[in-house]
């Protein structure tokens, strides 16, 4: 059935009511990017594969959930964001002796989820204009919809101020962020990542968003993220970073690594351009150390990177860290 249309990777496209499965797809091959929209999405997926489920056999409900909530989480292992929205469409399930008392319960989570969601990323607009200031020059690198968030509403506040944009290889999501960016009115130079330490001496603030937070304060982020804070830091140069709380980590306090997804060779090089036994690493994330981090743009306020460990256990809760299925 067809629902309407949606921006997808930069072009309008028909959306349709799609299972878990379909949407994990289309989270695993790009076509759906950014941790908030993927962690929507999945939300979405869930709440629509109960709504769609047939008869009241509340065991066959849960087994085809927990299908679409495994298929999920394996389209992007790195995105605590797709994982915290997930778990939370399950939150308070497991006790659920009726399939609409199950139903009723999914379709709450997912709708809460996804309208805190996009709440959080107004306030974090609101809470991090106030760190640019009028004339400054601001560096930015890959996609986020909440660092673009924080610069409209400081253009829409009235500052002039000017933007940098990373190229963000391999897919070059910088080209989306320029387009977002100039559709504001906001001036923006696109460079190739390699040049950020060139330009980083002209730079007032540098702005990123975030997939993951540990409960170190550590930023798992787009590959070179790392990079372009070591710049800032060494140029003395404010790194702020714009993430809502559900891209907080609850499985790091007890521990487990965020893994570093790696994707196909192809998106680095075509095929047949270099030997066979050449061998490419392509990994999607790196590691930034909370000690290059100045701080956290937060629905809930502007943090240091240490308070991680508080949010944590504040919004997500123990819950979240001992998921039962």
């Amino acid at each position: 059935m067809k629902l309407g249309t949606e921006l997808i990777s930069g072009r309008m496209v028909d959306t349709y009511v799609m299972s878990a499965e379909d949407i994990a797809e289309r989270i695993r091959t790009m076509e759906i990017r950014g941790a908030a929209e993927i962690a929507r999405r999945a939300a979405q997926a869930l709440k629509e594969d109960v709504d769609s489920y047939p008869g009241q056999d509340l065991q066959g409900m849960r087994s085809r959930l927990e299908k679409g909530r495994d298929a999920l989480l394996a389209s992007r292992p790195t995105a605590i964001s797709l994982w915290n929205g997930v778990h939370y469409v399950f939150k308070d399930t497991s006790k659920l002796i009726t399939a609409e008392e199950y139903r009723t319960k999914v379709r709450e989570n997912a709708d809460r989820f996804i309208r805190r969601s996009k709440n959080a990323l107004k306030t974090i607009g609101i809470l991090g204009a106030n760190r640019i200031r009028e004339g400054d020059k601001v560096l930015t690198h890959c996609n986020s919809k909440a660092a673009i968030a924080v610069m409209a509403e400081a253009w829409a506040q009235g500052k002039r101020f000017e933007v940098y944009a990373t190229e963000s290889r391999p897919w070059r999501q910088g080209v989306l962020t320029a387009n977002d960016l100039a559709k504001l009115g906001i001036p923006v130079t696109i460079i190739i990542d390699s040049a950020v330490r060139y330009v980083m001496k002209d730079i007032d603030l540098v702005l990123v968003g975030a997939d993951t937070i540990a409960s170190n304060g550590a930023v798992i982020n787009k590959i070179g993220t790392s990079q372009v804070a070591l710049a800032a830091h060494e140029a003395r140069v404010p790194f702020t970073v714009c993430a809502e709380t559900f891209k907080f980590s609850p499985r790091t306090i007890y521990g487990e690594l965020v893994k570093i997804e790696e994707r196909d060779a192809t998106e680095v090089v075509k095929e047949g351009e270099v030997p066979p036994q050449v061998r490419v690493f392509n990994p999607v994330f790196d590691a930034t150390p909370p000690e290059y981090i100045d701080s956290i743009v937060t629905e809930i306020g502007v943090i240091p990177p240490y308070a991680a460990y508080q949010v944590i256990i504040k919004e997500l809760g123990q819950e979240f860290i001992f998921y039962e299925d």
